[in-house]
């Protein structure tokens, strides 16, 4: 999806996404541990942003962290996800979000494994796979 297709006002995020997502996507919201869709699945393929269809993570970079939510060592492209600051609850985050439509998707932690070191600890209600067809 292109920025053009992108929602730009709230009526039409909400007309578009199920309440949980547009809570997640938009309001910054989290689902909990371990139901999420996505948590567990083994499936390869590409996650995609639910917001907008941005590729975001493949896979292949996507591990059992042990917290109940889709955990990543990287982005397929470091481009297509910003970090901002985030110091809600009483705790220092980083947030992470789509680069192409602002969506929340979770945060990035210091405690993944190599190469990185990072877990980009992902709702799955911000996600959706495209499942490897196979050749």
């Amino acid at each position: 999806m292109e920025k053009t297709d992108i929602p730009t006002t709230e009526s039409e995020w909400k007309s578009k996404l199920s309440p949980e997502k547009y809570h997640i996507l938009r309001e910054g919201g989290t689902e909990r541990a371990f139901t999420g869709q996505y948590w567990d699945t083994k499936t390869k393929g590409v996650y995609k942003c639910a917001g907008c269809g941005q590729e975001l993570f493949s896979s292949d970079t996507k591990y059992e962290s042990g917290t109940g939510w889709p955990s990543f060592f990287e982005p397929m492209d470091p481009e297509k996800v910003e970090t901002l600051p985030d110091n809600s609850y009483g705790m220092i985050r980083t947030e992470i979000r789509c680069a192409n439509c602002g969506s929340h998707l979770g945060h990035v932690f210091p405690d993944g494994p190599q190469p990185t070191g990072l877990r980009y600890c992902v709702n799955s209600a911000s996600l959706d796979l495209d499942p490897e067809t196979g050749s």
